[in-house]
């Protein structure tokens, strides 16, 4: 009997138990972070970490010259492009005849007899007494009215009593707050003037005494060198041409069948399988449901409703209110418009504070300014020429040789049987499992015949 694990049992590599402590007695509750990598290769002490070979990523400018002409420049040669022909659309032309409107619905369909709809539902019985309703409420019966008197208002009398003198009434304003004349305050802001002195201005400076002139040399220009031409001829030969040979091939040959116009000289049969099959079917025409029409009765309609007969009118008084009514109180006496305000506070006389103004130092010049700069004064103008394009035309490449089907794929390609790793799946099969380890690994032992009783489903389903 032989016993097997899952890391021995995979074949792709991807497959490795759980290394965890299933032991009963095991030290900790951590798990072991032993794997198949370091029991294999134990770390070494001392060892030092050799230095990386690999050079530098610097960036080495070019220090020759750098020629503007390229391969594709030198080698590409322009085509002419000519727009493909157009292929002309025939014009639509209606077939003769009429249109067969016959559907399978309307031959198929078989009108059956539909019987109006009875309802199941008892009607509505209504059931009417010659008694007289009786309308009195039991609020009204049961409640007794209780007679209340008016109760005193505690409420001080506060009407209003106009004064008997002009403006009588003083307000809170005018008892606390005592008016006191306007007093201007003292402003402790410096006067805006200028302090002239009586002394001569010196025009002496530190740059006039102690600058000495010196004077200055005529500015050396370099002289442009001659543009002279190289005498030898340009090599247009490339690493990729020169050690690039390519691979030798047959051309590739066209999968496309051949475009053969099939032409007849037969005229063409309208009959089809489907006219020739399904024939037209007498249909007849539908019944038209023909309206009931509407009669008005002829008796007299009733139109009295429980309300009108069985309500009693009672004889209500209506509300009266004891809010006595605002009537407006009319004087006589014209209206003076004088207040307070107006008499007390006048109108002051005001006026805009002007513009302070600094005396400007400096005087403007008055002569006409000179509008020539250095860069009008020393520009040269030169003629622009406009830059060549070296952008080939969009042209679509047209080749003439048939389309080769057969590729290095196809020929060299061999088809391999796609095997599926057993310790992918939850029970390998023919295996049988067996134990864990203290590692935790989980081992399985091969079936022998004599414990292969009945084949399982999922045996019989990978087989």
């Amino acid at each position: 009997m032989t016993r097997l694990c899952v890391c021995e049992m995979c074949s792709c590599g991807r497959h490795r138990c759980t290394h965890q402590a299933t032991a009963l007695y095991s030290k900790g509750g951590q798990s072991n972070v032993v794997t198949e990598y370091s029991e294999k290769y134990p770390a070494y002490k001392g060892h030092i970490r050799p230095k990386s070979l690999k050079p530098q990523q610097e960036y080495k400018a070019h220090q020759n010259g750098m020629d503007g002409t390229t391969t594709f420049r030198s080698d590409y040669v322009p085509y002419k492009v000519m727009r493909p022909p157009e292929k002309p659309q025939a014009e639509y032309k209606p077939k003769p005849g009429q249109i067969d409107l016959g559907t399978t619905y309307k031959q198929d369909f078989n009108q059956y007899e539909v019987q109006p709809f009875v309802s199941s539902r008892p009607k509505e019985r209504v059931h009417t007494m010659n008694a007289k309703l009786d309308t009195v409420p039991t609020y009204k019966e049961d409640f007794r009215q209780w007679e209340i008197s008016r109760r005193e208002l505690t409420k001080p009398d506060g009407t209003y009593h106009p004064p008997t003198t002009k403006f009588g009434n003083s307000t809170t304003f005018q008892d606390d707050f005592v008016h006191k004349g306007l007093m201007p305050r003292e402003s402790y802001k410096p006067s805006n003037i200028a302090k002239l002195s009586d002394a001569p201005f010196e025009n002496a400076t530190s740059s006039k005494l102690s600058y000495v002139p010196h004077p200055v040399e005529a500015r050396y220009v370099k002289p442009p060198e001659e543009y002279k031409p190289s005498n030898q001829p340009f090599q247009d030969l490339t690493t990729h041409r020169k050690d690039y040979q390519g691979l030798p091939g047959q051309l590739p040959r066209s999968c496309k069948p051949e475009a053969l116009k099939v032409a007849s000289n037969k005229p063409f049969q309208s009959n089809t399988e489907f006219r020739e099959r399904f024939q037209q079917w007498p249909i007849s025409l539908p019944e038209v449901h023909k309206c009931v029409e509407y009669t008005s009765p002829t008796a007299h309609m009733d139109l009295t409703t429980t309300s009108h007969t069985d309500y009693i009118k009672h004889q209500v008084q209506p509300f009266v209110s004891a809010k006595p009514f605002l009537l407006p109180k009319k004087s006589s006496v014209p209206f003076q418009g004088n207040t307070t305000m107006r008499d007390d506070f006048q109108p002051w006389v005001s006026q805009r504070q002007t513009l302070i103004r600094k005396q400007e130092d400096m005087r403007r010049s008055s002569g006409k300014m000179e509008d020539l700069t250095t860069f009008k004064a020393h520009y040269i103008p030169h003629q622009t020429q406009p830059s060549q394009s070296f952008k080939p035309h969009n042209a679509p490449l047209q080749s003439d040789a048939p389309l080769d089907n057969d590729t290095m794929y196809r020929t060299e390609f061999t088809p391999k049987k796609i095997s599926m790793c057993p310790a992918s799946f939850e029970s390998p099969p023919g295996f049988v499992f067996d134990n864990y380890d203290d590692q935790g690994h989980r081992f399985f032992r091969k079936l022998t015949s004599a414990d292969v009783t009945e084949t399982p489903k999922e045996m019989a389903l990978i087989a």
